[in-house]
C-alpha cells in the first residue's frame, strides 16, 4: 500500500516570498505567533518580510517591509503586545491605499500574506485579495509594473490568525490573548479578594468585551463572583432587586465579600447600559454596604503572555506557513484555528459571517439565539455559572436522601480545591448530601469524614493545593475498613479526584466489588495531576498552572543570562516518566532541546545538540536553554547533562542547572485550571445522580457494571466517561504513564523553532473544515 502520509520535509518554500502582519488591537501571543511565521517560512526555504505598523506600513512601503532573519524574532517569544507594530489604517478602506500597497508587495515578489488580527484586520485581507488582480491591471496600466510582473505574482494567498483578549471571533475555540488577559483579570481579583475579606467590601469589577462577554463569564467562573453582566444575556427586569437579595443572602451566610463582574459592553433588556459605577450605586443606595469599583482596562492587554498563549500562537504559526503553501490560485482566504487540541484551517469568510450573525441576534434582541452561536464551549461555561452561583433555598431543592463522598488522592495538583468546590455545590443543588473525606484514601479507612455544606467551599477556587488534604496511599489493604466506612456514613457514590494513584484506587476498589457490596456504587474519577500521565484523557487539573510555572521561571532564568556572554542553562522539570512538562514547557519557553523518556536519546543526540549551541553561539543569540524531565534517562542524569556540556562547551559557552522542584506543584490554579476543574467536576456531578438514579433499586443502590466505575477524560474537544477497566489496555503501568500520547506530535514542531532539521508529519494538516460541520460535531464540548 502506497503511504499517503505528508511530510514538512517534501513541502518547498523556495522562491516564495511571505509577509506577516499584525493589525488591530494588539494581544499577547502575537509576537510568538510572528516568531513561527518567520522560523517556519524560513525553515522551508521562503524568504518572509515583517510588514512594520500593520496595513499602514504595508501601504506606506519603504522601511516599514524588511525581511526577517532568524535571529531576529529571537527572544520575542515572553513579549507581550507586537513587537512589529499595528495601528488602525484608514488609508488601507480606500481603493488608492490598497493600490499602494498591491505596489510595495509586488515590488518585492510578496504573494503570501499571513495576517494576525481581529475580524476587521481579516476582512480587510479578504476584499485585498478578491480586488488583487484589478489592482495589478491598474498598476499595468499606469506603467508602475510590467505585464511580466502582473503575470509572476497573478495570486494572492492569504491565511489569517486571530488576535483578540476578547475570544469573539467564531470558529476557533480561543483567540490568541484571550487566557493571557483572563491571568491579568485573575491576578487582579486574587488581590482584590484579600483586602475586600479585610474590610467586609463589595467589589464591582469592569472587564474588557464591548460585543463579547466571554472575559467576564470566565473570570466570574474562576473567581466564584456572585453576579456576573454579559451582553449576550442581559438580567431580566427587576434584576436589580435580586442581585441585592443575591449578595445579602451570601453575607448572612458568612461571607465577607463581594464580586460583581460587568462587561464593558453589558446592557439590561431594552439595550440600556450598564455600567459600574451604576452597579455600585444601586448597591450601596439598596444595601447600605461599603462598595469599591475597579475598572481594569489595558492591563488586560499587557503583560507577558501566557504558556497556552505561546504554544496557540506557535501551532498557528506553523499551521499558517503548511496552508500557505499549499493554497493554489482557487483556495478561498483561510483562518487557522484551535478546535480541541488541533490546529485546523476555517474558511475565512464563514468565520466573519457567523462573527456577525451574533451581534445581529444580539442587536434583535435574540439572546437565547446569541448564545448558542458563540459555541457550545460559552454555552457551557454559561450554563456551570447558572448551576453553581444561584444557591436555591432547601425547601425548593429535590431532596435525594443520597451521600456522595469527595475526596483528593495523590499529589496536590493546583485547581483541585475548585474541582471539590464545584462537586460540592452541584451534588447539594442536585438534592444530596455532600461528605469530605480528608487525606484520601488514607483518611477514608480512618473514617475521617464528615460532611460539607455550600457555605464551606466558599472562595476555594482560588486555593492551591489541596484544602480536603491528600495522601498517595492505595486502598487495596485497607479495603475492609473503607467498605465499613461507606456503610457506617452510607455513602452512595463516590467523587474521586486526583492523579495515577486515584486511577490505580479505582481499579483497586472495583475489583474488591465481589467481596464487600458496599463498594457496588457508582464510581468516577477526575484526573489532577501536574505531570498530565491519566490514560483517558488529554489534560488533568493542573498541568497548566505547573506549565506556567515552568515558562515563568524559564523567562527569569533566561533573563538573567541577558549581562552575559554564551550560557547554556539545563532545567530538570517534574512529571514522573511523562514528558508532557518538559516538552510544552519547552515549546512555551523557547527551548533548544528536552529530553524525555517516551524518545529515548543516546550520547550521539546529546553530541549533536551541544554542536548546535555552539553553532548558535556564533550567531547574535547567545544563551541556550535546555529541559530535561526527571526520569528521562536513568543514568544521563541532569548532573551528567550538566558536565557533558560544560566539558564540551568550554571556551564556547559555560554552563548553569537549576531543578525546579515543587514549585511546579504550587500556587494559584491558573484561569484555566480553575475553570477545568470547576466544569468537569460538574460534570461528574451529573453523572453521579443520572447513576444514582439508575441503580436504586429495592431502597438501595447497587451498581456492579464496569461503567459505574468511570474516568472522566478531555478527549480532543469532548468530555468522555470511560469504565478504568477498560482503560487498563492504554496504560504503561510500569512508567505511570499513557501508551499513547497526543502531545507528542508537538515536538517536531519545537525542533523546528529551534533550527533543527526533523521529520514533521503533517498528514492532519489541509482540509479546509467548515465552521458549521465544527460546531456540529461537539456535542459533549467543554
Amino acid at each position: 500500500m502506497p503511504d499517503t502520509k505528508k511530510y514538512i520535509e517534501n513541502l518547498s518554500g523556495a522562491g516564495k516570498c511571505i509577509g506577516v502582519l499584525t493589525s488591530g488591537g494588539d494581544a499577547q501571543g502575537m509576537n510568538a505567533a510572528v516568531r513561527a511565521v518567520v522560523r517556519m517560512g524560513i525553515y522551508v526555504g521562503a524568504k518572509v518580510y515583517f510588514i512594520h505598523e500593520g496595513y499602514q506600513g504595508m501601504v506606506d512601503g519603504g522601511d516599514n517591509i524588511k525581511e526577517a532573519s532568524w535571529e531576529s524574532v529571537s527572544s520575542m517569544l515572553q513579549v507581550g503586545g507586537t513587537v512589529i507594530g499595528s495601528a488602525r489604517c484608514k488609508d488601507f478602506r480606500t481603493h488608492e491605499g490598497r493600490l499602494h500597497a498591491a505596489l510595495n508587495l509586488v515590488q518585492r515578489g510578496i504573494t503570501n500574506l499571513c495576517v494576525i488580527g481581529g475580524d476587521g484586520s481579516l476582512t480587510g485581507a479578504n476584499l485585498f485579495r478578491e480586488e488583487w488582480s484589478g489592482l495589478l491591471d491598474e498598476l499595468v496600466q499606469s506603467g508602475q509594473i510590467s505585464e511580466d510582473a502582473a503575470q509572476t505574482h497573478s495570486a494572492l494567498h492569504i491565511v489569517g490568525m486571530v488576535g483578540s483578549i476578547d475570544n469573539d471571533f467564531c470558529g476557533t475555540d480561543m483567540t490568541i490573548g484571550t487566557d493571557s488577559a483572563l491571568h491579568r483579570i485573575i491576578e487582579v481579583v486574587d488581590a482584590i479578594m484579600t483586602t475586600a475579606q479585610s474590610h467586609q467590601r463589595t467589589f464591582v469589577l469592569e472587564v474588557m468585551g464591548r460585543h463579547c462577554g466571554y472575559l467576564a463569564l470566565v473570570s466570574a467562573l474562576a473567581c466564584g463572583a456572585d453576579w456576573v453582566l454579559i451582553p449576550e444575556r442581559p438580567p431580566k427586569d427587576g434584576w436589580e432587586e435580586q442581585m441585592c437579595q443575591k449578595l445579602s443572602e451570601s453575607r448572612l451566610r458568612g461571607s465577607r465579600l463581594n464580586i460583581i463582574i460587568v462587561a464593558e459592553g453589558a446592557t439590561d433588556r431594552h439595550g440600556n447600559p450598564i455600567s459600574s459605577h451604576q452597579v455600585k450605586d444601586l448597591v450601596v443606595s439598596r444595601l447600605g454596604f461599603d462598595t469599591r469599583v475597579t475598572i481594569l482596562g489595558h492591563v488586560q492587554r499587557g503583560g507577558t503572555p501566557s504558556a497556552f498563549d505561546r504554544i496557540l500562537a506557535s501551532r498557528m504559526g506553523v499551521e499558517a506557513v503548511l496552508a500557505l503553501l499549499e493554497a493554489s490560485p482557487g483556495t478561498p482566504a483561510c483562518v487557522v484555528s484551535l478546535c480541541g487540541n488541533q490546529a485546523v484551517r476555517v474558511p475565512l469568510m464563514e468565520c466573519v459571517q457567523m462573527t456577525q450573525e451574533v451581534q445581529k441576534a444580539m442587536d434583535e434582541k435574540r439572546f437565547e439565539e446569541a448564545v448558542k452561536l458563540r459555541g457550545r464551549s460559552f454555552e457551557n461555561n454559561l450554563n456551570t455559572y447558572k448551576l453553581l452561583s444561584h444557591r436555591k433555598i432547601d425547601t425548593e431543592l429535590p431532596h435525594s436522601s443520597f451521600n456522595v463522598a469527595v475526596l483528593n488522592v495523590g499529589a496536590p495538583a493546583a485547581g483541585m480545591n475548585a474541582a471539590v468546590r464545584s462537586a460540592v455545590r452541584v451534588g447539594i443543588t442536585e438534592g444530596h448530601t455532600m461528605f469530605a473525606v480528608s487525606d484520601g484514601f488514607e483518611g477514608f479507612y480512618k473514617g475521617q469524614i464528615k460532611e460539607i455544606k455550600w457555605g464551606d467551599v466558599g472562595g476555594w477556587t482560588g486555593q492551591g493545593g489541596s484544602l480536603l488534604g491528600t495522601k498517595r496511599t492505595l486502598p487495596a489493604k485497607h479495603v475492609d475498613k473503607i467498605a465499613e466506612q461507606m456503610r457506617i456514613h452510607n455513602i452512595n457514590a463516590l467523587l474521586v479526584i486526583g492523579g495515577f494513584e486515584a486511577y490505580l484506587g479505582l481499579m483497586e476498589l472495583q475489583a474488591a466489588r465481589s467481596k464487600h457490596a458496599e463498594l457496588c456504587v457508582p464510581m468516577v474519577m477526575v484526573p489532577a495531576t501536574v505531570s498530565n500521565n491519566i490514560p483517558g484523557s488529554d489534560l488533568s487539573i493542573g498541568a497548566d498552572t505547573a506549565i506556567n510555572a515552568i515558562t515563568d521561571t524559564c523567562d527569569r532564568i533566561k533573563q538573567s543570562a541577558s549581562g552575559t556572554k554564551r550560557r547554556v542553562f539545563i532545567i530538570e522539570t517534574m512529571g514522573g516518566y511523562c514528558g508532557y512538562l518538559a516538552t510544552v514547557g519547552g515549546l512555551a519557553a523557547g527551548a533548544d532541546a528536552a529530553y524525555i523518556y517516551e524518545e529515548p536519546f543516546d550520547i550521539r543526540d546529546l553530541q549533536s545538540n551541544v554542536e548546535h549551541l555552539t553553532e548558535k553561539m556564533k550567531t547574535s543569540i547567545q544563551r541556550g536553554l535546555v529541559l530535561r524531565n526527571e526520569n528521562s534517562n536513568e543514568n544521563y542524569t541532569t548532573d551528567f547533562i550538566y558536565q557533558l556540556y560544560s566539558e564540551e562547551g568550554k571556551g564556547v559557552f559555560d554552563c548553569r542547572k537549576n531543578v525546579l522542584g515543587h514549585m511546579q506543584q504550587g500556587g494559584a490554579p491558573s484561569p484555566f485550571d480553575r475553570n477545568f476543574g470547576t466544569k468537569i467536576a460538574a460534570k461528574a456531578m451529573q453523572w453521579i445522580s443520572k447513576k444514582l438514579k439508575e441503580f436504586y433499586r429495592d431502597g438501595r443502590v447497587f451498581a456492579n457494571t464496569e461503567d459505574s466505575a468511570c474516568l472522566l477524560g478531555m478527549r480532543r474537544r469532548a468530555l468522555l466517561f470511560q469504565p478504568v477497566v477498560q482503560l487498563k489496555d492504554e496504560t504503561d503501568f510500569v512508567h505511570r504513564i499513557p501508551k499513547e500520547q497526543w502531545w507528542l506530535r508537538l515536538r517536531p514542531l519545537m525542533k523546528i523553532l529551534a533550527k533543527y532539521k526533523t521529520s514533521y508529519d503533517v498528514s492532519d494538516s489541509g482540509q479546509l473544515e467548515h465552521i458549521v460541520r465544527l460546531r456540529a460535531k461537539d456535542s459533549s464540548a467543554i
